[in-house]
């Protein structure tokens, strides 16, 4: 990989044309301190993938207002808006698209997490996520949770 220091002395990159998607995913964390992964169902971009619980932003919603909606339908559990900290975010882009997902933190939540829409979840401690197979955006957030906790 170029340093920034020699990106700068080449010519000026292509303006990106991606269209941007905004996510929203949080790091659910128990009181063991071990944090909820979900993995991508079969038939979905990225199946078999282990993420952060969350999804897309829908027009007129906040990050938080859509993780509340997000959690409710793919893990039938209870939050609200004022349960989410924010701790990090990711722009990465894919091939179609790019990705901008803030993560929040979130350790206040009604109910137990249920795979309504993701082949599995496993609760992992932050050392060991990088041990299960992630989105490219996903990954540099795992530093970020693991400095945290």
């Amino acid at each position: 990989m170029r340093s920034c220091e020699e990106a700068l002395d080449n010519s000026k990159p292509p303006k990106p044309s991606l269209p941007v998607v905004h996510v929203a995913a949080a790091a659910l964390v128990d009181a063991d301190r071990r944090v909820l992964i979900a993995q991508r169902p079969v038939g979905k971009p990225m199946a078999g993938l282990w993420e952060f619980p969350g999804g897309k932003v829908e027009e007129g919603e906040t990050p938080e207002y859509a993780l509340m909606r997000e959690l409710e339908e793919e893990l039938q559990i209870e939050t609200r808006p004022c349960c989410f900290s924010p701790i990090a975010f990711a722009s990465h882009s894919y091939d179609s698209f790019h990705l901008l997902m803030p993560l929040f933190i979130c350790r206040v939540w009604r109910g137990t997490p249920l795979a309504r829409e993701h082949q599995a979840l496993k609760w992992v401690r932050p050392a060991d996520m990088f041990d299960y197979p992630m989105p490219a955006a996903d990954i540099p957030l795992v530093s970020a949770l693991r400095d945290l906790l």
